[in-house]
């Protein structure tokens, strides 16, 4: 196996230590928390040991304390196991009153508000992790930077030479870390077995409520169908209805969803808001995502083949893939990443904002001249939307493509990227 790959939640792990007493790192399994984690810390506490949980369960009656004894940072992993160490971890970092003590892993959202006493607002800091972007799994060159996007420097023609089948692959491979070590189908394997524990084991761990399996495969077929749209949930139940034959209520498709989102499998992308001088509508529906295209695909039985054959679902997985991307690098930025859409059907597929209120509007397409001078047209007619007198202009705006032999700036100032070129 191949050393550490360099991640972006490096940093952000570094300066929330550097200011809090202790950080929760979330995200879903695989994604590299525990290992990313283990770069800074200096003794760890595995809660994923059966020996070490039972022993630790023990002590959590007889000196929880005990359990946070060790090197600073010391890493927790895997501590939802244990919902009452929340309260522990927070008690000691009050008591210690110094920074980067404690590194909290897991794959599970926060506990419910009765299983702790405090929520840990001010002492706990959080970052969240998703599976790897091309730049840290060493397949985008990152010859373009958010930065300088951001900057409004011009970029030279920048030559990429990725495949329309390459970037098939490394949808359906996704950015899982041991995937990104491994070739062939061998590495595509990784996205399906993650499927598989999803719904034979994590599904069934998150709470005290039976659910089936076999009904949240059928759900997750259609939430992968529906990658990239406002879709609602009367349309999953439709979609079931066809699948099953049984009917099933908005409540019950929620609550399945709500495992999904608890174990960080889906990450739906929010609207945005902006002044314009239009009078439509803005859409406010959620987008809907994976946390990295590869569940998408591995829940639909899709290989690399298939999406070259269907250039249409290709798109919509392509979309998620530069979805995932954008948000490592958005991170990295202090930006939040949303979409955009009003009643007059004008749309931007993703919209990075940063604190200080500056954006940058990027439209995501496969590539090709036409493809991208609808996108880049698409994307002049929202800046001039915009009511500059109430908010600030775009930064930039850019075209986000699968393939093209370059990068470069357009002489209408619409930068056009592969994703192959993007980093932080």
């Amino acid at each position: 196996m191949e050393k550490y790959k360099q991640r972006v939640a490096d940093l952000l792990l570094e300066r929330k230590l550097a200011g809090k007493g202790a950080v929760l790192v979330v995200g879903p399994k695989w994604c590299g928390k525990t290992t990313t984690a283990k770069q800074q810390s200096k003794s760890l506490l595995d809660l994923s040991k059966k020996l070490i949980l039972d022993q630790s369960l023990q002590m959590m009656d007889i000196n929880p304390e005990s359990l946070l004894v060790g090197d600073t940072p010391r890493l927790i992993d895997e501590w939802q196991q244990i919902p009452a160490l929340w309260d522990v971890v927070r008690t000691e970092v009050d008591e210690r009153n110094e920074f980067g003590q404690f590194v909290l892993t897991g794959s599970a959202v926060l506990p419910k508000a009765e299983e702790t006493l405090h929520s840990g607002t001010g002492r706990i800091g959080r970052l969240k992790m998703r599976p790897m972007s091309l730049y840290e799994s060493g397949e985008s060159t990152g010859e373009v930077t958010l930065t300088d996007l951001f900057n409004k420097a011009d970029i030279p023609v920048i030559q990429h030479n990725k495949s329309l089948e390459e970037m098939a692959f490394l949808i359906c491979r996704g950015g899982w870390p041991q995937a990104t070590f491994l070739q062939g189908d061998i590495a595509l394997d990784q996205a399906e077995d993650y499927v598989e524990s999803l719904l034979n084991i994590d599904m069934h761990r998150v709470d005290k409520v039976q659910r089936s399996s076999e009904r949240m495969r059928y759900i997750m077929r259609s939430y992968a169908r529906h990658q990239g749209a406002q879709c609602p949930i009367s349309m999953i139940r439709e979609d079931l209805l066809g699948s099953d034959g049984q009917s099933i209520s908005d409540d019950t498709i929620s609550s399945y969803l709500g495992v999904l989102n608890r174990l960080y499998v889906i990450e739906d992308m929010p609207a945005w808001n902006p002044n314009l001088r239009s009078k439509a509508a803005i859409r406010t529906s959620a987008t809907r995502y994976y946390i990295d295209p590869s569940i998408a695909t591995a829940t639909l039985g899709i290989a690399p083949k298939d999406l070259i054959n269907d250039l249409r679902t290709f798109g919509f997985m392509f979309e998620t893939m530069a979805v995932r991307d954008i948000r490592v690098y958005a991170d990295a930025l202090k930006a939040k990443v949303y979409h955009f859409r009003d009643s007059n059907g004008l749309e931007c597929d993703t919209v990075i904002h940063r604190r200080d209120g500056s954006y940058g509007l990027v439209e995501i397409k496969l590539g090709g001249p036409n493809n991208i001078e609808q996108a880049a047209t698409n994307l002049q007619t929202l800046a001039n939307t915009i009511d500059t007198e109430k908010m600030a202009a775009p930064s930039f705006m850019m075209v986000l493509t699968a393939i093209g032999p370059y990068a470069y700036r357009r002489k209408d100032g619409v930068y056009v990227v592969p994703l192959a070129c993007l980093r932080p």
